[in-house]
Parts: C-alpha cells; sequence; structure tokens
C-alpha cells in the first residue's frame, strides 16, 4: 500500500492504489480484469467478461430504489504505457509508483495511469460500498480503449441493461462533456532504397526534453512535435553542413500522444564540427521560440556506430522533405463549438523499417466530413512524395444532445457542490461515447471525471481535491436518478 491510500474518499483511492500495482497497458489487461471479475464474484455479483475481454458486474439497487432508472457507470481498463528515457520501467511486469506532491498524485518516471484509473477506481468503490444509494446498477469496464478503442467497438450486442451510461473518462472538474470527436488511424509509408555505406563519420541527433501530451486534449497548446521538429531540423542542416545521408530516424511510441523525443542517425565526409555548430545554433534558436511551450527542450549531438547500411541520398531527401511537409496539429477550428478544435492530426510514432520509414498518424474530427478532408490531404501530401497511405479503425464521434435528464441531474448536483454551474463542452479526443452509443442508440449519456494534467505522458498528475469534488457529484447524482419511466 503507498501513500494515496491515505486520502479520502478511502474506497476510491484504495482501489487506484490497488490498480496501480497490477500492470495494464494496452493490449495487457487481462491480469486486471480478471482479478476485478473474481473480486466481483467473491462478493457475489453477477460479472462476466464477454468476447473482446470487455468486463461487465451488476449490482442490485440499494433498499428502496429498486424502481429507479438503471445507470451503467464505464470506464475503460487500459492506461498509456510512458516513460522517461532511460528509466527501465517494464509496463507489463512493473508496477505504478504513485506519490503525492501536494494537491497532485503523480507517478515516478512514468505515467500514472490516472486517465482512466481514477474512474475505474470510482466504479469500484461505488461497487464496494455499502453505503451509497444507486438504482440498478451495472459497470462496463473496456478493453484497450488507448489503442483503437477495440473493447467498445466490439462490445457484446445486448449485453446492457441499462437506460443512462456515465461514462467517467473526462479530465477537468466541473465540466461536464455531451459529445467528442471521432478519428482514424493513418500509416505513412515512405518508400526508402539503401546502400552501403562509404561514408567517413556517423553521428545521432537526438531530440529530447519536450512535454508530450495527448494528441487530441493538448493538440491546441503548441505543444511541439517531437517527429515534426527533428524533420524541420534535418532540412535546415544541409544549407551549412557537408552533405549528409539518414541512416534511421525515429520518434515516439504511441499513436495518441504528442513525442516528446526523436533520433536521427546522420553519416557524412570530413570533420563534425560543423554539425556541433549548427545544431547549437539551433538547439539555442528552438529553445528562444518555444520556451513557453517546451522549456526543457534539448537538442544535441551523441558519437554513434558507423552503419553498414544507409539511405541513398534520393531516400534521403524524399523522407526529410514530406516529414517536414507534413500537416500536422490543428486544422480546423469549430464553427459551431466556441473554442474547440474540430479537426486535427497528429505524428505519434515513427520508425525504420527493412523497406521504408513508417508512420503512425492519428486523425480527428467533431465532423464526418472534417474527417474525410483531412485524410485527403494527408494522402495528397504522401503522393506527391511516392509515399502510401492506409486507413483503418475508424471510430465515430458522439453527437452531443444538450437536454437529457442525466445531464439536467448532473448540472443540478455539480452546481451545489460546486457553488457555480458547470461548463457543458465537447472534446476534441475519442472518447468511447460514440460507439457506445451507437450499439444502444437509445441510452443518455454523459461524461464527467476529476482534474488530471500531461495525460499520456510521464508528467501526468490528477489533482486530490477534485477527485473528491467529482465522487461527491458521482455519488449525489446515483442517489437522485429518478424512477423509471
Amino acid at each position: 500500500m503507498s501513500e494515496i491510500t491515505t486520502l479520502q474518499p478511502e474506497l476510491l483511492w484504495k482501489w487506484f492504489d490497488q490498480i496501480c500495482t497490477i500492470p495494464h497497458p494496452s493490449h495487457h489487461e487481462d491480469t486486471l480484469a480478471n482479478f476485478i471479475v473474481n473480486w466481483a464474484k467473491e462478493k457475489h455479483f453477477f460479472a462476466e467478461r464477454d468476447e473482446a475481454g470487455n468486463v461487465l458486474i451488476r449490482k442490485p439497487a440499494t433498499v428502496g430504489m429498486e424502481n429507479r432508472t438503471p445507470v451503467v457507470l464505464q470506464a475503460h481498463l487500459d492506461m498509456v504505457p510512458q516513460a522517461n528515457e532511460g528509466n527501465p520501467h517494464d509496463f507489463t511486469k512493473d508496477p505504478i509508483r504513485p506519490y503525492i506532491d501536494g494537491d497532485w498524485v503523480k507517478a515516478k518516471g512514468t505515467t500514472l495511469g490516472s486517465d482512466n484509473g481514477i474512474g475505474l477506481a470510482s466504479t469500484l468503490a461505488v461497487l464496494e460500498s455499502d453505503n451509497i444509494a444507486h438504482p440498478p446498477l451495472e459497470v462496463l469496464l473496456t478493453m484497450t480503449e488507448e489503442t483503437g478503442m477495440d473493447g467498445a467497438l466490439h462490445l457484446r450486442r445486448n449485453w446492457l441493461q441499462s437506460d443512462i451510461l456515465i461514462n467517467t473518462d473526462t479530465e477537468e472538474v466541473g465540466e461536464i462533456y455531451i459529445g467528442c470527436a471521432g478519428g482514424i488511424n493513418a500509416n505513412l509509408s515512405i518508400p526508402i532504397q539503401w546502400e552501403n555505406n562509404t561514408f567517413e563519420q556517423s553521428i545521432q541527433l537526438i531530440l529530447k526534453g519536450l512535454r508530450g501530451g495527448h494528441s487530441g486534449c493538448d493538440i491546441h497548446t503548441g505543444r511541439a512535435n517531437a517527429i515534426k521538429v527533428m524533420a524541420r531540423v534535418l532540412a535546415k542542416l544541409p544549407q551549412n553542413t557537408s552533405p549528409f545521408q539518414l541512416a534511421e530516424i525515429r520518434g515516439g511510441s504511441i499513436r495518441n500522444a504528442i513525442p516528446r523525443e526523436a533520433v536521427a542517425i546522420l553519416v557524412f565526409n570530413g570533420e563534425p564540427h560543423a554539425f556541433e555548430s549548427e545544431i547549437e545554433k539551433l538547439n539555442i534558436l528552438l529553445k528562444e521560440e518555444l520556451f513557453i511551450a517546451e522549456p526543457n527542450l534539448k537538442l544535441f549531438l551523441e558519437s554513434a556506430e558507423k552503419p553498414q547500411s544507409i539511405f541513398t541520398l534520393e531516400s534521403t531527401e524524399k523522407v526529410i522533405h514530406l516529414l517536414n511537409a507534413l500537416p500536422n496539429g490543428v486544422i480546423r477550428n469549430s464553427d459551431v463549438i466556441k473554442n474547440v478544435v474540430e479537426s486535427s492530426l497528429s505524428i505519434g510514432v515513427l520508425k525504420t523499417e527493412e523497406r521504408s520509414v513508417k508512420g503512425t498518424i492519428l486523425i480527428r474530427s467533431l465532423i464526418e466530413s472534417g474527417k474525410d478532408y483531412v485524410t485527403e490531404l494527408l494522402t495528397s501530401v504522401a503522393n506527391l512524395a511516392g509515399a502510401k497511405t492506409e486507413f483503418s479503425a475508424p471510430y465515430p464521434g458522439w453527437k452531443p444532445v444538450n437536454d437529457s435528464s442525466i445531464l439536467n441531474l448532473t448540472q443540478k448536483h455539480y452546481a451545489a457542490v460546486l457553488g457555480k454551474q458547470p461548463d457543458i463542452k465537447v472534446i476534441h479526443a475519442g472518447l468511447e461515447c460514440g460507439l457506445l452509443k451507437e450499439h444502444y442508440p437509445n441510452i443518455e449519456m454523459i461524461s464527467l471525471g476529476p482534474t488530471i494534467r500531461n495525460a499520456h505522458s510521464p508528467d501526468e498528475k490528477v489533482q486530490i481535491s477534485t477527485v473528491t469534488t467529482y465522487w461527491n457529484v458521482l455519488v449525489n447524482v446515483l442517489a437522485d436518478i429518478p424512477i423509471k419511466a
């Protein structure tokens, strides 16, 4: 048990501490899922997993609330695995190490998993509690949300019995979400040709220290994308250095996080002084340009072993120029919803393979036509460079409904707890509500949660005081669910 078990509400933090001890990155949630199912069965709750691995638990209504409208609390089981460079943390084996820092809970050198671990813990705390009033209750815990929403996509049909769904994946207290962006994965493949390396020198160009973050929620913040910055640097270098060719380029580690680091291996003739001088100039330039958004940016050189094979000059130029020209970030803001991004894209992963350099890109949009436009834009840019794009795993947005009984009820209780009206919002990120709404078109939905900062990065943290606020709103709403019509 860690120090976070001393926090209130006790049951919620006890469960989050337990969740942190069981590794659960995307595609490795089975141990956690089975632990929860076994616990639920010991409590004599209905509990089972469907063909996709999702978990469903049912708890009877508290005495006197049997005739209230049934509610499902929903969270996802997986977390984004991101660690600081040099941290040997194995997310498939090692526990997350949470600690208290003032009004925040953080993790030592890794993502915390408060996205969506706090929401998950709250659903389990409600199940365990003997003194929270609630209607007939279901808890739905989905698989692999962070890497494609596979659990929600393949959810067993006609499984849920509830008329209201409360998603717990929102990351700002005082806000109720009633809609979200849809998305689609884009795989960019830049063909490369290789040749034997006849150059005298090889160096490793490293960019690190960027903030990273969520490629939807943080896309408008001006945070730098390490892959895009690396491409910019490489495109700049030939003007003042010896001719060079690439032997490798890579960056990022997950499709839905803004990359924090990138690496390129360069080969050239002559002394490295010209490169060292130019990289130092570019490091200073980038620090001055991005001193607010990226205060810890570092661009530097290290020695590298001489590679046997390298990109041809033509392939080197093609890769650099395509990555430099690649659209990235906010494409368009919404005309309908104030201060919300409509369409965006972010390259999250870049790696060098045997025949190509491959990029993984996540496209998001509140509207289908916006998603189509960005896919067409990306395809056109790729075609100009002789590259290919493939699109997969599309998921729908969640169309806002701004007048529902659960929204009105939650607004009332949020106002009572906060002393002011909550904000009703649409988020530029993918919540599972869009897919769940396709399965259950008549179910009423909202999403809420505590304040989480820097999700999908090792700087992730959750604000303790807002967890209490979120919890109080949640239990008050459950106690006030109306009689089923």
